[in-house]
């Protein structure tokens, strides 16, 4: 599988590039979030910068029509529907792989197919999406939707480029997406209720998040 990614990229080149770009938009879509901007909360708030992220920094580098990058939009939406009837989206109930890992397998299948991928290898990089991030906790410092939030839709958007770079090099998922999303089902079951969005535990329990926290409530009540 390092061959077929390496002879993809010597031959066609690789989205590696894009990464910074998509990056710093996703991180830009929660930034606005947190100042009380307007997003579309796609698939949760929490994670809505992966998306947009990704189909802005492709556009602007490739220069897809707007068909086109509607047809993308369908694709990722797909996805969420079959996140969300057969797991979850929400980070109360999985964890953060239930938030950035949605946004992320729905961003790597728009993103493949955008680049000439079949449906099969769309949801092949879906896929690898959230095996890539299956079991992340939500641990919201404060329990704001900032810290760690915002650099993991940065994340979630690096992970979805990555993955569909490996789909586009006919790389597939060992395990089926189906599967993947069950198994990202049991895990969100399997984990602490403190990691699920209750701000309890994680980095959100650390020493300098707590007095975060302290702080927060104290501006609150003056």
């Amino acid at each position: 599988e390092s061959k077929a990614l390496l002879a993809r990229i010597l031959r066609e080149g690789a989205m590696g590039g894009m990464i910074s770009r998509a990056s710093a938009y996703a991180m830009g879509v929660i930034e606005l979030n947190a100042s009380m901007g307007r997003i579309v909360a796609a698939p949760t708030a929490g994670s809505a910068g992966v998306i947009p992220g990704i189909l802005v920094a492709v556009h602007e580098l490739y220069d897809f029509g707007e068909d086109a990058l509607i047809g993308a939009l369908f694709n990722a939406g797909a996805v969420g529907y079959l996140i969300d009837r057969n797991a979850t989206l929400s980070g109360a109930e999985g964890g953060c792989q239930a938030e950035i890992g949605s946004a992320s397998a729905m961003a790597a299948a728009a993103l493949a197919e955008l680049c000439g991928a079949s449906p099969t290898a769309s949801l092949s990089a879906a896929a690898m999406a959230v095996k890539n991030i299956l079991g992340l906790v939500c641990d919201p410092v404060a329990g704001l939707v900032e810290c760690p939030c915002v650099k993991r839709n940065a994340m979630g958007a690096a992970n979805a480029v990555l993955a569909a770079d490996m789909a586009l090099a006919g790389i597939s998922s060992i395990i089926p997406f189906d599967e993947v999303v069950g198994a990202m089902r049991s895990v969100g079951r399997l984990m602490n209720v403190d990691l699920r969005e209750t701000a309890r535990g994680g980095l959100a329990a650390t020493a300098t998040a707590l007095e975060i926290t302290k702080n927060i409530s104290m501006e609150n009540e003056d």
